[in-house]
């Protein structure tokens, strides 16, 4: 593993709970405030203020996890950069790797994994997007 590596690693572990729960919503799809907003009410079960928000969405930005993209004079889109891929992927891994201490929870987290995503569609997506750019 290369310094750099390293340092983006220790850089990405000190996110706040918060933060990487943008970046989970944003590794679904981009998406613009309100609807950023939206689905992290959804998951707290109460609802987020903008004054808690877009403080993070700002850090983020500086931090190089997610890009903003004006959509018109009043929207801005936000999307995960590839080093937020990368923080949400890393943290994906070091959580299972947590969890998975035997064949039980082995067979839990498979099972958990299995009913969340279609893993075969999403890799036909991915080709789809990465070969013509996702035009039908």
């Amino acid at each position: 593993m290369t310094d750099e590596t390293t340092t983006k690693r220790q850089q990405h572990r000190q996110l706040t709970a918060f933060q990487k729960n943008i970046l989970y919503v944003l590794a679904e799809e981009s998406r613009y405030g309100l609807a950023i907003k939206r689905a992290l009410e959804d998951y707290y079960g109460e609802e987020v203020n903008h004054g808690r928000l877009y403080p993070n969405l700002d850090d983020l930005i500086q931090k190089g996890y997610v890009e903003k993209r004006e959509l018109d004079k009043r929207t801005n889109e936000y999307g995960l950069t590839d080093d937020g891929l990368d923080a949400v992927i890393d943290d994906l891994a070091w959580a299972l790797d947590k969890f998975v201490t035997d064949d039980e929870r082995r067979a839990t987290a498979r099972k958990l994994l299995d009913e969340t995503i279609d893993a075969e569609q999403m890799v036909e997506q991915y080709q789809k997007v990465a070969t013509d750019g996702g035009e039908e």
